[in-house]
């Protein structure tokens, strides 16, 4: 499908297969592809709508708050989302009609949604445009609300509108931290199986009409990733940063953190040849391992690798010109001139990339206790956190 994004309203060029001057004009993009891609993509569109209809026919039987707002959410980056970019069906008449479905079952007026998204891929602010079906949609969706308040007002105001709320909140959570330090993909199976491989984010951007199958093939080297879908992403500013900046107040606190690593950095070197260059990342805000690997082996390079400038700062307050500190980011999928890595628990980058394939000789990866790969030992259970050696 040929992609073009226009910044100007009166072009005539498509955008993503569909006229950039038309609401929703449907075009039959799909039979501009080869013909033994015809059918691939027809069977995986058959699957969005089969899987939208299923949702409405739940949400009729057992409707839910939980249910209406998981399902605002999901089909929102699911289904309407590739419905924007690549619509499922060859004939104008069946596209308007499943957009007017997808408005009432989500309580979205699709139209409003493409023009936002389209202007959101193309990098610019568009006035938006009165269309006749965004009309429609909206007096379907009004229509819907007008009749639950009159025939069903309890489940209106204590079911239905809370749920939409959350949904809503859900998707502006989802939207926010896509985008929260630049466009940031997610590689985790489990969330891109049930999002249709939504995690790829940059590779998305990079290609807003490639086909869901394909992204994964485009993953982008050196792309922002982080561990965690969008909508919980809030967790890594929330969470160990925080600690970090707690631990940097108390003395205590920093004598048990490097007690507890130092006896898990002990138990793992003799696994190890002599070290020459150590690279350290995100060693800043209390560089805890360059501390103990200064005192553990003192004949060893150490380099501090840390985005921020200021944690590298914070970092020499501690250890002084003793070791080298580079303010740069990591590219986990470059390989790196260190005998051995050190990699935080809040790596900006993809964690499974690094046990796939370490970019040095030896790794030793911070990770939740949970998980366990190559040699781990324990670094404590009241931090919920182990050391993973891995080798090539």
């Amino acid at each position: 499908m040929a992609v073009s994004l226009t910044s100007s309203s009166s072009s005539r060029r498509a955008v993503h297969g569909v006229p950039a001057s038309a609401g929703f004009a449907f075009e039959p993009t799909k039979t501009r592809l080869k013909p033994e891609l015809q059918t691939m993509f027809a069977r995986w569109d058959a699957l969005f709508v089969a899987l939208a209809m299923a949702q409405g026919v739940w949400l009729t039987a057992r409707p839910s708050m939980a249910l209406i707002a998981i399902g605002l959410w999901w089909n929102a980056n699911t289904i309407s989302h590739n419905f924007i970019h690549r619509p499922f069906f060859r004939a104008r008449a069946w596209n308007t009609l499943f957009s007017c479905y997808l408005s009432l079952l989500l309580g979205i007026p699709q139209t409003f949604w493409r023009e936002r998204h389209l202007a959101h891929h193309a990098g610019i602010v568009r006035p938006m445009r009165r269309e006749r079906l965004m009309v429609i949609e909206m007096s379907l969706i009004l229509a819907l609300w007008l009749a639950l308040l009159v025939f069903a007002p309890a489940f209106a105001l204590t079911v239905y509108l809370p749920g939409y709320l959350l949904g809503l909140g859900l998707c502006y959570l989802q939207g926010r931290y896509e985008h929260a330090r630049g466009t940031i993909s997610h590689y985790g199976r489990l969330y891109n199986l049930l999002f249709f491989n939504d995690g790829y984010h940059v590779e998305h951007h990079a290609r807003p009409g490639e086909h869901w199958r394909q992204l994964p093939e485009r993953m982008e080297r050196g792309a922002c990733v982080s561990r965690w879908p969008a909508v919980l992403r809030w967790i890594e500013s929330l969470n160990l940063c925080g600690l970090e900046r707690l631990v940097l107040r108390s003395a205590l606190l920093q004598r048990f953190v490097l007690t507890k690593h130092e006896r898990a950095f002990r138990r793992l070197l003799p696994l190890l040849p002599p070290l020459q260059r150590v690279g350290i990342v995100g060693g800043g805000l209390f560089p805890r391992t360059a501390l103990i690997l200064r005192r553990v082996m003192p004949e060893a390079h150490l380099a501090l690798i840390d985005l921020s400038a200021e944690n590298l700062q914070t970092a020499q307050a501690f250890l002084g010109n003793e070791v080298e500190y580079v303010n740069d980011y990591f590219d986990s999928a470059a390989k790196a001139d260190f005998d051995l890595l050190v990699i935080p628990l809040a790596l900006v980058g993809e964690r499974a990339a690094i046990y796939h394939s370490p970019p040095a000789p030896a790794v030793l990866v911070h990770d939740w206790l949970w998980h366990r790969c190559g040699h781990g030992v324990i670094v404590s259970w009241a931090l919920l956190k182990r050391l993973n050696l891995v080798k090539r």
